[in-house]
């Protein structure tokens, strides 16, 4: 397996689960762009799209950071062209920017309920639209194109809802994007695939929310470690897909997962939300 000379593009890639997909990237030579918001450290959430290209570049890869709100479609156009100008084309797009608010419906206010679908579902849709010709042009070079989206796999199970609504029909949107597209694009040689951890991930976004002991998290590599297996995958034949981590591991001989708990010995993960 291996990334070597793949062009990559990364939305919400300063930090957590698509920093760590970009470093796993980077260790094989792969270019990098990194497309976020974040361009000054701030305390809470640590990480700007400058920190994460030295990290990439340190870890051999090539980094272009580039600032982009995911909710403003002019500036989705301009960074994807920007990193197909600087790198020649793209190969692959993670579509990883993701907003949450875990409230009910009578405490989600509208602001909060339009930022999620902003960034989740339309920012989604507009980054898959806006790389999808230079997917096309990669497909017809040979060279294996994915779209890879951390979203989860659907469920009509009222009880991933009923506490969440807005949050829930957000993160569904994602997957509902992958759905369509994986059979969209499959004549064009693109695979489309989703990603979703069995545990909750240690992120600066979920120690922000209160009550999570992340010594009962795993790591974001875990993540990483499993989308890049995905991605060297013969993209005309794994499309449509709504893969689990530990799953994927799995198929590739890898259970043992004990490297990727925040703390060592942990047994009684928190368990993410959506898997029956």
């Amino acid at each position: 397996m291996s990334l070597a000379g793949k062009r990559i593009f990364i939305t919400g890639g300063s930090r957590g689960i698509g920093l760590a997909i970009a470093l796993r990237s980077a260790r094989d030579g792969a270019s990098i762009a990194i497309a976020a918001k974040t361009t000054e450290a701030n305390p809470k959430l640590p990480g700007t799209i400058f920190s994460a290209a030295k990290e990439i570049e340190a870890a051999g890869g090539k980094a272009l950071p580039i600032q982009c709100d995911i909710r403003d479609e002019d500036a989705i156009t301009a960074a994807v062209a920007k990193a197909a100008d600087q790198f020649g084309g793209l190969d692959i797009l993670i579509n990883n920017a993701s907003a949450i608010n875990l409230t009910p419906t009578e405490k989600t206010p509208a602001k909060r309920f339009d930022l999620m679908f902003d960034v989740n579902v339309r920012g989604t849709f507009l980054t898959s639209q806006a790389a999808l010709p230079y997917l096309r042009e990669s497909a017809k070079a040979g060279g294996n194109p994915h779209i890879l989206t951390l979203s989860p796999p659907l469920s009509m199970n009222p009880k991933w809802f009923k506490n969440h609504v807005a949050y829930t029909m957000s993160k569904y949107g994602m997957s509902m994007c992958v759905l369509g597209m994986s059979e969209e694009f499959k004549r064009d040689g693109i695979a489309v695939n989703a990603l979703w951890p069995r545990t909750a991930i240690d992120t600066a976004a979920l120690q922000m929310i209160p009550g999570v002991d992340t010594d009962f998290c795993r790591k974001p590599e875990i993540l990483a470690d499993t989308a890049y297996i995905i991605l060297n995958r013969d993209a005309k034949t794994t499309t449509g897909n709504f893969f689990v981590d530990d799953e994927v591991l799995a198929a590739e001989g890898i259970t043992d997962l004990e490297k990727y708990s925040v703390k060592p010995g942990t047994t009684d993960f928190l368990l993410d939300f959506f898997l029956d």
